[in-house]
Protein backbone atom coordinates (compact mmCIF):
# COMPACT_ATOMS: atom_id res chain seq x y z
CA UNK A 1 0.00 0.00 0.00
CA UNK A 2 1.38 3.30 -0.91
CA UNK A 3 2.52 5.69 2.20
CA UNK A 4 0.10 8.14 1.57
CA UNK A 5 -2.98 6.04 0.76
CA UNK A 6 -1.72 4.52 4.24
CA UNK A 7 -1.82 7.97 5.87
CA UNK A 8 -4.97 9.06 4.80
CA UNK A 9 -6.96 5.22 5.96
CA UNK A 10 -4.69 5.98 9.14
CA UNK A 11 -5.96 9.96 9.14
CA UNK A 12 -9.87 8.57 8.70
CA UNK A 13 -9.75 5.99 11.33
CA UNK A 14 -7.94 8.08 13.57
CA UNK A 15 -10.69 10.83 13.75
CA UNK A 16 -13.60 8.31 13.32
CA UNK A 17 -12.27 6.64 16.93
CA UNK A 18 -11.18 10.27 17.95
CA UNK A 19 -15.34 11.02 17.40
CA UNK A 20 -16.70 8.10 19.01
CA UNK A 21 -14.97 8.57 22.03
CA UNK A 22 -15.87 12.32 22.69
CA UNK A 23 -19.32 12.21 21.92
CA UNK A 24 -20.71 9.44 19.67
CA UNK A 25 -19.80 7.10 16.84
CA UNK A 26 -21.15 8.00 13.38
CA UNK A 27 -24.33 6.45 13.35
CA UNK A 28 -26.90 8.20 10.69
CA UNK A 29 -30.31 9.65 12.13
CA UNK A 30 -32.79 7.46 9.68
CA UNK A 31 -34.14 8.80 6.97
CA UNK A 32 -37.81 9.14 8.35
CA UNK A 33 -36.82 10.30 11.56
CA UNK A 34 -34.99 13.46 9.59
CA UNK A 35 -39.13 14.01 8.96
CA UNK A 36 -40.06 13.73 12.44
CA UNK A 37 -37.05 15.76 13.10
CA UNK A 38 -38.19 18.74 10.97
CA UNK A 39 -42.22 18.49 12.14
CA UNK A 40 -41.35 17.93 15.77
CA UNK A 41 -39.09 21.40 15.35
CA UNK A 42 -41.20 23.46 13.71
CA UNK A 43 -38.59 25.50 12.64
CA UNK A 44 -39.61 29.09 11.95
CA UNK A 45 -38.05 31.76 9.47
CA UNK A 46 -34.79 33.29 10.51
CA UNK A 47 -34.39 30.38 13.14
CA UNK A 48 -30.65 28.87 13.83
CA UNK A 49 -30.59 25.35 13.67
CA UNK A 50 -27.03 23.41 15.35
CA UNK A 51 -26.57 20.14 15.23
CA UNK A 52 -23.86 18.87 17.30
CA UNK A 53 -22.36 15.92 15.29
CA UNK A 54 -23.83 16.87 12.23
CA UNK A 55 -22.58 13.51 10.38
CA UNK A 56 -23.13 13.66 6.83
CA UNK A 57 -25.27 16.35 7.21
CA UNK A 58 -28.41 15.26 6.32
CA UNK A 59 -30.63 16.76 9.19
CA UNK A 60 -29.17 20.81 8.23
CA UNK A 61 -29.71 20.07 4.69
CA UNK A 62 -33.27 18.77 5.54
CA UNK A 63 -33.42 21.98 8.14
CA UNK A 64 -32.49 24.61 5.29
CA UNK A 65 -35.13 22.66 3.51
CA UNK A 66 -37.95 22.97 5.36
CA UNK A 67 -37.61 26.96 5.45
CA UNK A 68 -35.94 29.22 3.62
CA UNK A 69 -34.54 32.14 5.76
CA UNK A 70 -33.09 29.29 8.14
CA UNK A 71 -29.39 29.09 9.16
CA UNK A 72 -28.46 25.50 9.46
CA UNK A 73 -25.24 25.33 11.09
CA UNK A 74 -23.32 21.71 11.92
CA UNK A 75 -20.07 20.52 13.64
CA UNK A 76 -18.35 17.36 13.07
CA UNK A 77 -15.19 15.91 14.44
CA UNK A 78 -14.98 12.70 12.42
CA UNK A 79 -12.92 13.43 9.01
CA UNK A 80 -15.02 11.21 6.92
CA UNK A 81 -18.42 12.37 7.72
CA UNK A 82 -17.85 15.84 7.81
CA UNK A 83 -16.29 15.52 3.95
CA UNK A 84 -19.99 13.62 2.86
CA UNK A 85 -21.75 16.29 4.68
CA UNK A 86 -19.22 19.32 2.74
CA UNK A 87 -20.16 16.94 -0.38
CA UNK A 88 -23.85 17.05 0.13
CA UNK A 89 -23.76 20.69 1.38
CA UNK A 90 -21.87 21.73 -2.10
CA UNK A 91 -24.63 20.07 -4.48
CA UNK A 92 -27.65 21.75 -2.32
CA UNK A 93 -29.62 24.28 -3.72
CA UNK A 94 -29.49 25.51 0.05
CA UNK A 95 -25.61 25.86 0.66
CA UNK A 96 -25.64 29.19 1.09
CA UNK A 97 -27.42 29.04 3.87
CA UNK A 98 -25.37 25.41 5.62
CA UNK A 99 -22.45 26.19 7.84
CA UNK A 100 -20.45 23.05 8.66
CA UNK A 101 -17.57 23.32 10.68
CA UNK A 102 -14.59 20.69 11.59
CA UNK A 103 -14.29 20.20 15.53
CA UNK A 104 -15.70 19.28 18.90
CA UNK A 105 -19.25 20.79 19.25
CA UNK A 106 -19.17 20.68 22.69
CA UNK A 107 -16.74 23.48 23.20
CA UNK A 108 -19.20 25.68 20.70
CA UNK A 109 -21.26 28.58 22.49
CA UNK A 110 -24.54 27.80 22.00
CA UNK A 111 -25.90 31.04 22.54
CA UNK A 112 -27.68 32.02 19.16
CA UNK A 113 -29.16 28.43 18.57
CA UNK A 114 -33.07 28.25 18.00
CA UNK A 115 -32.79 24.47 18.01
CA UNK A 116 -30.12 22.48 19.11
CA UNK A 117 -29.99 18.75 17.58
CA UNK A 118 -27.81 15.77 19.50
CA UNK A 119 -27.51 12.40 18.84
CA UNK A 120 -24.63 12.03 20.71
CA UNK A 121 -24.13 9.29 23.61
CA UNK A 122 -25.53 9.48 26.91
CA UNK A 123 -22.04 9.98 28.79
CA UNK A 124 -21.67 13.50 27.03
CA UNK A 125 -25.68 14.55 28.27
CA UNK A 126 -24.08 16.22 31.93
CA UNK A 127 -22.14 17.96 29.80
CA UNK A 128 -25.16 18.99 27.23
CA UNK A 129 -27.34 19.63 29.95
CA UNK A 130 -25.03 22.59 31.44
CA UNK A 131 -24.09 23.94 28.38
CA UNK A 132 -28.26 24.03 27.30
CA UNK A 133 -28.77 25.64 30.58
CA UNK A 134 -26.33 27.93 31.00
CA UNK A 135 -25.76 28.83 26.67
CA UNK A 136 -29.39 28.93 25.42
CA UNK A 137 -32.11 31.44 25.50
CA UNK A 138 -35.60 31.25 26.77
CA UNK A 139 -37.09 29.32 24.28
CA UNK A 140 -34.52 27.50 22.54
CA UNK A 141 -35.53 24.13 21.29
CA UNK A 142 -33.26 21.08 22.63
CA UNK A 143 -33.95 17.71 20.58
CA UNK A 144 -32.19 14.86 21.23
CA UNK A 145 -32.61 11.65 19.43
CA UNK A 146 -32.40 8.18 21.21
CA UNK A 147 -31.31 9.18 24.34
CA UNK A 148 -33.36 11.27 26.61
CA UNK A 149 -31.51 13.71 29.11
CA UNK A 150 -31.45 12.90 32.99
CA UNK A 151 -32.54 15.27 34.95
CA UNK A 152 -34.25 17.73 32.09
CA UNK A 153 -38.02 17.03 31.59
CA UNK A 154 -39.23 17.11 27.80
CA UNK A 155 -42.09 18.97 26.58
CA UNK A 156 -42.87 16.51 23.74
CA UNK A 157 -41.41 12.78 23.11
CA UNK A 158 -41.98 11.56 19.36
CA UNK A 159 -42.47 7.92 19.31
CA UNK A 160 -43.10 5.95 16.27
CA UNK A 161 -42.94 2.06 16.57
CA UNK A 162 -39.81 0.46 15.57
CA UNK A 163 -38.14 3.80 15.82
CA UNK A 164 -36.20 5.39 18.14
CA UNK A 165 -37.85 8.44 20.36
CA UNK A 166 -36.95 12.14 20.14
CA UNK A 167 -36.97 13.83 22.59
CA UNK A 168 -37.57 18.06 22.65
CA UNK A 169 -36.72 20.43 25.29
CA UNK A 170 -37.74 23.86 26.06
CA UNK A 171 -35.39 26.18 27.38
Amino acid sequence: MPPLLFTIIFLLLLTFTYAGLKGAPWVPTKANDVERFIKLADIQPNQTMIDLGCGDGRLLLAAAAANTNVQAIGYELSLLPYILAHTRRLVSPHRSRIHIYYGNALTKNLHNADIVYSFLMPKIHTELKEKFTKELRPGAKMITYVWPIEGLEPSKISTLEKNFKIYLYQR
